[in-house]
């Protein structure tokens, strides 16, 4: 029997893995793919995500394999650099794709010991009090504590879980692909400059000079459920840039559209959902894989306190009641920003607007944080505007904060000297530090860099360890 079985083994579910086992959860997972897919969705991490694989030691791995970028221009490809003085210590975007961000996370997932196993889909399962009871597509059954369905917008674990999905279907539709071209690469880049004076959802971009991926709005939406040819992308490059570049020797075609879907409730019992299988919206902002992944970190050290019997009683409630609504903040940006990347009279006029109002640092700084969701505040109740907010990786007596956190345990910082977590130790670190680059006297950390706590009295700082981390030690 394991402790959680994760349906799919892509971002979300390998970051939920990896957090489980920190903390000794037994953990399977299962991928209906029988091979990690080759082709590129998504293309980087944000501020937040950066930060997170900082807090768990990673960031060294992700940072060979990928590129950094200027912060900016993400909120509907409107050309802003970034204000200065973001409140982050990796105010920057690291570009790297989709299969090598899967990679190096499913790889961290089995270093600390948990089971993947391809070729493998969940077709039906069943709960109970005690955990659940899993199926697999060759008729194999599985007994778990938990059951996470992280396998995508058309989840299979949501459905027969009977979790409602409501929101718009597709409105509009692109075809993305890869595959080479027949023309110098100085005039694709020249020509996609002038396209992209009018059409943002038009794009082709190469890393090695010899792969395009290319991105060009379909002519409408498609009722068929398979991949579109190279004919196709052949006529509506025409259409729009005036060429087909000679594209050829695709590596693969598909194509998306814009629904935007949020699941009713993330737990059911037993059986939680997380990342696509709860949200799906429109690429826009490059938000999606950075969203489920936080999700996951979220999800994991709450999830493995319950299994672990010292999870407060409502604990893995608080999944649902925080992220959700920041799943319907990221619903409703990428609904923004698709009205202004239309050709239409009334959505260029907003967006000339909007273009305006963006040279006001307040509103730059606003869409940037929201965009890259360091703006985020989990609402804990009355106090100071930090709680509820991640803290930055700032300087302490003894190296930085987030190389203190890569075991995934709660963190006291106190700079008053005087306090203690006597009874929590097992599960939350003490930092006495009064150097530490901080305004308040101490902050209580959870293990996903959330100020659960800001104060200095011991009798409230017990009352707030045991909200979070359950009960004192014996």
């Amino acid at each position: 029997m394991f402790d959680v079985i994760i349906a799919g083994c892509g971002p979300t579910g390998a970051m939920l893995a990896a957090e489980l086992r920190l903390h000794e959860v037994r953990v399977l997972v299962v991928e209906s793919e029988p091979e990690p897919v080759p082709f590129v969705r998504a293309l980087g991490l944000h501020i937040r995500s950066i930060e997170l694989m900082a807090m768990r030691g990673l960031l060294d791995r992700f940072l060979e394999r990928g590129k950094q970028h200027p912060t900016g221009g993400f909120f509907a490809a409107i050309t802003r650099p970034a204000p200065e003085g973001l409140d982050s210590a990796h105010a920057y975007v690291l570009g790297i794709p989709q299969p090598i961000i899967d990679q190096l996370l499913t790889e961290r997932a089995i270093e600390l010991g948990a089971q993947v196993r391809r070729g493998c889909t969940v077709t039906g399962f069943e709960q109970d009090d005690e955990g659940v009871t899993i199926e697999l597509a060759d008729g194999e059954r599985l007994r778990s504590r938990y059951l996470i369905g992280c396998d995508g917008g058309r989840s299979t674990v949501r459905k027969l879980l009977g979790v409602g999905f409501p929101g718009e279907p597709a409105r509009t539709e692109t075809l993305l692909g890869e595959m080479e071209v027949g023309v110098p690469q100085e005039e694709v880049a020249a020509k996609v400059s002038e396209i992209r004076e009018t059409v943002k959802r038009f794009g082709l971009g190469t890393r090695d000079g010899q792969i395009y991926r290319v991105v060009v709005p379909d002519l409408e939406v498609s009722e068929r459920k398979k991949p579109p040819t190279l004919e196709d992308f052949t006529q509506r490059l025409r259409a729009i840039a005036g060429t087909d570049f000679g594209v050829h020797s695709p590596r693969f075609l598909s194509r998306f559209g814009d629904a935007t879907r949020l699941a009713e409730h993330y737990r059911v019992g037993r059986v939680l959902l997380a990342g696509d299988a709860a949200h799906i919206h429109p690429p826009t902002g490059g938000q999606g894989l950075n969203l489920g992944v936080q999700d996951a970190f979220n999800l994991g050290w709450k999830l493995a306190a319950q299994i672990g019997g010292r999870a407060p009683e409502t604990l893995l409630d608080t999944y649902e009641a925080e992220r959700r609504p920041v799943a319907a903040e990221v619903l409703n940006n990428t609904r923004a920003q698709m009205e202004l990347l239309s050709t239409e009279p009334g959505p260029q006029a907003v967006r000339k607007l909007l273009t305006e109002l963006m040279e006001f640092d307040e509103v730059n700084r606003y869409l940037i944080e929201k965009i890259t969701a360091i703006g985020i505040r989990y609402d804990f109740g009355e106090g100071p505007d930090l709680l509820g907010r991640r803290l930055r990786d700032i300087d302490l007596k003894q190296g930085r904060l987030y190389d203190r956190m890569h075991l995934g345990r709660g963190l006291l910082l106190d700079r008053t000297e005087h306090l203690s977590v006597d009874g929590w130790s097992d599960r939350v670190d003490l930092i006495a530090d009064p150097t530490a680059a901080l305004d308040v006297p101490a902050a209580l950390l959870r293990p996903d860099g959330h100020i659960a706590w800001i104060g200095e009295n011991q009798q409230d700082l017990n009352d707030h360890l045991s909200r979070w981390f359950g009960k004192p030690a014996d």
